[in-house]
C-alpha cells in the first residue's frame, strides 16, 4: 500500500499587539494610503518582548496536535522554517521538542525563506511517503520585527510576526499531499538578504553601526521575481499531480503583496475567490504566512473535504516552491473536550517538569565529574 502525508492537525498564533498604518506614521515619513495602496496591507502584529519565533511556534504546535488528537510523544519529527530563529543554534525545533515533550522527534531548523513552509512540508510529506516516518509536525514561524530597520519605510511597513503549523500524519487513504514543487536560484541571493551576523560578516562595531543587521531588499526585482515564479510554480506542481487549474479550488499563496497576488491571479486566468489573501490584517510573515492563511481559510470555509488545494510560495535565496494537496480531512474538525484540554495542559506541564529535572541532573553529574577527577582524588585535595 503507498502512504500519503495528510494533513490531520493546524493551527496558528499571533501576538496581541497590532501595529497599524495610521501607527506607522508616527515612525516614518509614510501614510495609510501609501501602504494600502502599494501593498494591500492595513495592520500586522509585532511580538512583545518575552514573544519569540520558539514561543509562538510553541502555541501554533500545541493548537495543531489538539486537532489532530495526536500527542507529541508520537511525533517522529519536528520542522520549524524560519529566518529568524532564537539563536543560530539550538535550532528552534529543538526548543519546541522540548517544551511539547515529544521524545521520540527528531528535530532541526530549514532555511528557505518565505518559500520555508511549502519546503517544510515537501520534506516530511516524502519522508511519510518513504516510510521512514508516520506523524511530522511543520511549523513556520518568525519574529521578524527583530530584524526591520524601523526607520525605512520601504520594508518596515511590510512585515509582520507570527506563526502557523500543520501535522502531517501516513495513510494508505487516496489524498493528501499529492505533488510538490522546489525551486532555488542562488544567483539573486543579494536581492532580499540580513548582511551582517554570519560568518561571511560577523558582528562588530562597525556592523551595527551601519545597520547591517536589518533586513535588505530590492524591492522591484523581488517583485519580478514573484510574478514570474508563482504562477509557473501553480501550474507544474499540477501538472506533476496529472491535474489541472479548471479542477483547482482554492490557492493558498504566500502573503507579500496584494498586486503580488492579483498579478498571480491574472496571469492563472483564476476567479479572484479562488485565491485566498488575509494579507491586509497580517502583512508578511514570511515562513509562517501560509500556514497562517491556510488556518484562516478553513475557518472561514473556504476549504472543504476532497477540495483541491495549492500551497505556493517565493522568498530569500531565491527560493520558490508549491505543493498540491487534496484535503481528505473533514471540516470542522471535531471540538476539543473539556477533559480532553485538561489532559493537554497536563501533558505540557509535565514535559516542562521533566525538562527541568533533566536539567538538573545534568548540572549535578557535571558538578560531581568537576568535583573528582579521574584518578580517584578530588579536585579539592589537588
Amino acid at each position: 500500500m503507498t502512504m500519503r502525508a495528510h494533513i490531520t492537525g493546524w493551527g496558528k498564533f499571533v501576538p496581541a499587539q497590532v501595529l497599524t498604518n495610521d501607527d506607522l506614521t508616527q515612525i516614518v515619513d509614510t501614510s495609510d494610503e501609501w501602504i494600502h495602496t502599494r501593498t494591500g496591507i492595513a495592520e500586522r502584529h509585532i511580538a512583545s518582548d518575552d514573544e519569540t519565533t520558539s514561543t509562538m511556534a510553541l502555541q501554533a504546535a500545541r493548537q495543531a496536535l489538539g486537532v489532530a488528537a495526536l500527542k507529541p510523544s508520537h511525533l517522529d519529527l519536528i520542522i520549524v522554517a524560519t529566518a529568524t530563529p532564537d539563536y543560530l543554534f539550538p535550532s528552534t525545533a529543538c526548543l519546541v521538542q522540548d517544551a511539547l515533550g515529544a521524545s521520540r522527534a527528531a528535530a532541526f531548523d530549514l532555511s528557505a525563506g518565505c518559500t520555508g513552509f511549502v519546503y517544510g512540508l515537501s520534506v516530511a510529506a516524502d519522508l511519510i511517503s518513504s516510510g521512514a516516518y508516520e506523524n511530522a509536525l511543520i511549523i513556520g514561524a518568525e519574529t521578524l520585527s527583530r530584524i526591520v530597520d524601523w526607520s525605512d519605510r520601504a520594508t518596515c511597513v511590510l512585515f509582520g510576526d507570527g506563526a502557523g503549523a500543520v501535522v502531517l500524519q501516513a495513510n494508505g487513504a487516496e489524498g493528501g499531499v499529492l505533488s510538490t514543487v522546489l525551486g532555488s536560484d542562488g544567483s539573486g541571493a543579494n536581492l532580499l538578504r540580513l548582511p551582517a551576523g554570519g560568518s561571511y560578516e560577523p558582528a562588530s562595531h562597525h556592523s551595527v553601526a551601519e545597520g547591517r543587521h536589518y533586513l535588505k531588499m530590492r524591492g522591484r526585482e523581488v517583485f519580478r521575481f514573484a510574478v514570474r515564479t508563482l504562477p509557473a510554480a501553480t501550474r507544474l506542481v499540477l501538472e506533476r499531480a496529472g491535474l489541472t487549474l479548471a479542477e483547482l479550488n482554492l490557492v493558498i499563496p504566500h502573503q507579500a503583496n496584494q498586486r503580488i497576488i492579483e498579478a498571480s491571479t491574472r496571469s492563472l486566468g483564476l476567479p479572484p475567490e479562488a485565491v485566498f489573501s488575509n494579507l491586509e490584517r497580517y502583512g508578511n510573515t514570511s515562513a509562517a504566512s501560509i500556514p497562517i492563511a491556510l488556518c484562516e481559510a478553513i475557518e472561514k470555509k473556504r476549504v472543504k473535504q476532497n477540495d483541491l488545494l495549492v500551497c505556493v510560495g517565493f522568498g530569500a535565496g531565491l527560493t520558490w516552491g508549491a505543493t498540491a494537496v487534496r484535503w481528505s480531512m473533514p471540516l470542522p474538525p471535531q471540538p476539543i473536550s473539556p477533559w480532553r484540554r485538561i489532559w493537554q495542559k497536563l501533558r505540557y506541564f509535565y514535559a516542562a517538569a521533566r525538562s527541568s529535572v533533566r536539567r538538573l541532573l545534568r548540572w549535578l553529574l557535571a558538578l560531581g565529574t568537576n568535583w573528582k577527577g579521574s584518578d580517584g582524588h578530588t579536585n579539592h585535595d589537588k
